[in-house]
């Protein structure tokens, strides 16, 4: 049997990614990057309001998260000044997410 076409796998993966998208969107299934977001917000708030020094801690979260997308060949400068905008973002506490009404 024939291996297929670069072309024909990469087609058949596309589909197969949008029927997952479409039906995670029907089911109302976050994804993975969902889940992140909420997670580095919670993370940050409870920083905020958990320890008497929580600059410290959140300098330690940076510095480690940093560090893995430096390994990954991202810009060490451009990833603290991301992970500080997020900060300053996320420490209001107010849920920063928009509603998905695609999704109610």
């Amino acid at each position: 049997m024939a291996r297929k076409s670069r072309k024909q796998r990469n087609a058949e993966q596309r589909e197969r990614s949008d029927r997952n998208r479409t039906e995670n969107k029907e089911r109302g299934r976050p994804s993975r990057d969902d889940i992140a977001r909420v997670l580095l917000w919670q993370t940050i708030h409870g920083f905020q309001t958990r320890y008497q020094y929580p600059r410290a801690a959140l300098d330690t979260l940076r510095n480690q998260i940093v560090d893995v997308l430096q390994v990954q060949g991202f810009d060490g400068r451009e990833s603290e000044e991301v992970f500080e905008d997020l900060v300053v973002r996320y420490a209001k506490g107010i849920m920063p997410f928009r509603i998905k009404r695609h999704l109610g």
